[in-house]
């Protein structure tokens, strides 16, 4: 993604049908270099090259904008995961790279990223019917699934929400100390996706080994 410049060139020409989706693309280049609250339907408007007013033909206001780049990241990034899940090898193979696939994304597509986990922040689309609910789960919801279909005899009585919880943890932290640039590097350093293979065989094997009391 190239850095922002606020230039004629930067303006995206559009017609009747398409400064919707011309809208949600300036929101999520926004998003992605300026953070969530980076923006605002001016700065969106201005980059299409509309009036603010003609914005609220397609959206009520700026959270309405920020649930629907969050909604276009979450199928971007459940289409990933069922495809890392429905791949080749083992069941822990698969659930790694569902990890590994989620660590791309979140360094490939920033705006989405940062989109989704705001507007669950800000609580949009509560007042959603639970059919919407039912049909956009949560990440720790894929995860959740995902470990109950690749391991079905379970964890020797571990909840499995608990293995997911730690391994969404273990996923959303690798990527946001990467994206801040904090996460060591140099010779011998393992990179995230080394860290994160080890994380994962840590975590499933070590809930495989324990027994209930």
């Amino acid at each position: 993604m190239r850095p922002w410049r606020d230039e004629p060139g930067d303006r995206r020409s559009y017609h009747h049908g398409n400064l919707k989706e011309a809208l949600i693309e300036a929101a999520r280049r926004f998003i992605a270099e300026r953070g969530v609250g980076g923006f605002t339907l001016v700065d969106a408007a201005k980059l299409v090259g509309v009036t603010p007013a003609a914005l609220y033909r397609h959206f009520r206001g700026r959270e309405a904008l920020l649930e629907e780049v969050a909604g276009r990241g979450f199928i971007d990034l459940a289409e990933r995961l069922a495809k890392a899940l429905g791949g080749r090898g083992t069941p822990l193979e698969r659930f790694t790279r569902m990890g590994e696939a989620y660590l791309a994304f979140a360094e490939e597509e920033p705006g989405y990223y940062a989109a989704i986990f705001e507007s669950r922040r800000l609580g949009l689309g509560a007042a959603a019917t639970e059919a919407e609910a039912a049909a956009r789960p949560s990440p720790f919801d894929l995860l959740v699934e995902s470990l109950n279909t690749t391991f079905p005899d379970g964890f020797g009585g571990i909840d499995p929400r608990f293995i997911a919880l730690e391994v969404w943890a273990l996923s959303h932290g690798l990527a946001t100390l990467a994206a801040s640039g904090q996460l060591p590097k140099g010779a011998g350093v393992p990179d995230k996706y080394e860290l994160l293979r080890a994380g994962v065989l840590a975590l499933v094997h070590g809930a495989g080994g324990l027994r209930p009391a």
